[in-house]
């Protein structure tokens, strides 16, 4: 309790520092502006009811009822542009709290701010820090970029090369779904706030080091990215032997019309070198007792050879359906040969859901999301997990293998104009794909603060 305090009371203090920001700064909606000052605080607390399990192990979700799982972040954004074109970002960020079982025994983990908490006590670091720089293409229009996180008013090339450098999030630039990306408004499940499959490379806050090219034209893009992945799994120390360890991303994405109403496409493959062993390599381990193998999978130990390698492909989808309502998917893939590294222990994935905005009900600020999504593993991750194995994630000593479910909804309701409150109710089946335990039924409530 005395941990959450000093975190409620730092982060109490970024937010009287950024409303004077806020209050001393006024944009002019078409002027050029040289800084960009913007401040998010998000709490979540979660819950979770009693379910029968057969059995636990080392990583399971708790079978016993658990309240008050509590995460806090806040983040300041500050951008100021360079010489013409080029911005440099810097994003100083707090964190603190745990998630439900400490985010262990849910491949779909329930609380999309519990991974950027790497310790239950309050830490301040920094997020961000990067380079952005625009070429603009021949006979290229202008639009206005309007100031906002990340980004400094003013105008933009439409066809253009972009080039970002330095500490970033990977997401930040890829699988920007429209309705179902962001955890401190959106949707709370890691499978939904992102492709569960894409073994996306970051720490265990969700940043990496590298740099992203991106072709943008006004009605497709084409982004390209070389990063650092953890030294360990999903750990907060990154990798920086590059010539053994990195991470390629690539992206397609196409603008769509439908009807007058907009919507986007986007092709994702990536591949990933790193330290992990193969799941092959961990079913040994466990026949051996080799505890330094299992130690490295299970994110405990670092792996002093390197050699793994994993190919992935996904596809993200949303379209606006009316100007109330829009709609989304993902699927998502990855060979699931070699442990998993860096986000989740998900090989194969696929969502769908809608959003609806209040004006429906005269609430024209708030919003209902509701969504499902499927996980899968390889069979070689399963045989790991059957056999006694543990991931970073998930493992509950032994495994009735079926796909992991989850149906989520949430109401996110405006309180004021900077203020926004979310009520969150989460069902999972086959919690770790094992159909030995569950169903889960967890709900949750989230404060938001954007200015």
């Amino acid at each position: 309790m005395n941990r959450l305090k000093k975190i409620l009371a730092i982060s109490f203090i970024y937010i009287f520092k950024s409303q004077m920001i806020f209050a001393q700064t006024v944009i002019d909606s078409t002027k050029q502006m040289r800084w960009s000052k913007h401040f998010q605080f998000t709490t979540i607390t979660q819950a979770h009811s009693a379910f029968k399990a057969a059995y636990s192990g080392n990583n399971s979700l708790a079978d016993t009822a658990e309240t008050g799982a509590t995460t806090v972040t806040a983040t300041l954004f500050l951008g100021h542009s360079l010489w013409k074109n080029a911005a440099i970002y810097a994003d100083p960020e707090l964190s603190g709290g745990r998630g439900l079982s400490s985010a262990l025994g849910v491949a779909g983990a329930l609380n999309g701010e519990s991974y950027r908490v790497g310790d239950a006590a309050p830490s301040i670091f920094l997020a961000r820090a990067y380079v952005q720089q625009n070429i603009p293409l021949k006979n290229t229009t202008y639009e206005y970029a309007p100031d906002d996180e990340n980004s400094v008013a003013g105008k933009i090339p439409t066809s253009r090369i972009t080039i970002s450098a330095g500490k970033f999030s990977i997401g930040d630039f890829y699988d920007n779904n429209k309705y179902s990306h962001d955890p401190r408004s959106q949707f709370l499940n890691w499978s939904l706030m992102g492709n569960g499959a894409w073994d996306y490379p970051a720490n265990t806050r969700g940043y990496t080091m590298g740099a992203v090219v991106e072709l943008i034209k006004p009605e497709w893009a084409i982004r390209l990215s070389s990063v650092a992945v953890p030294r360990i799994a999903n750990a907060p120390k990154m990798e920086y032997n590059i010539t053994k360890a990195h991470s390629e991303t690539l992206e397609f994405e196409r603008a769509l019309n439908i009807h007058q109403h907009p919507g986007t496409l986007r092709l994702l493959f990536s591949q990933t070198y790193s330290r992990a062993p193969s799941y092959a390599e961990g079913i040994q381990a466990l026949l051996k007792n080799d505890t330094t193998v299992l130690n490295v999978i299970s994110g405990k130990a670092e792996n002093t050879t390197f050699g793994g390698r994993k190919f992935g492909i996904g596809y993200s989808f949303d379209q606006e359906l009316t100007s109330d309502i829009g709609i989304f998917s993902r699927a998502g893939w990855n060979d699931g040969r070699y442990a998993s590294w860096a986000f989740t222990e998900i090989d194969r994935s696929l969502s769908v859901g809608f959003s609806i905005k209040g004006n429906i009900w005269k609430r024209a600020n708030d919003k209902l999301g509701i969504a499902t999504v499927i996980n899968g593993i390889s069979k070689d991750h399963r045989d790991f997990l059957h056999a006694g194995g543990y991931g970073f994630i998930i493992g509950d000593g032994n495994l009735n293998y079926g796909h992991e479910s989850v149906i989520e909804a949430y109401y996110n309701l405006q309180f004021s104009p900077f203020i926004w409150i979310s009520f969150d109710y989460q069902f999972v089946n086959n919690p770790a794909y094992n159909k030995d335990r569950g169903p889960v039924n967890a709900i949750g409530i989230r404060g938001h603060i954007q200015i």
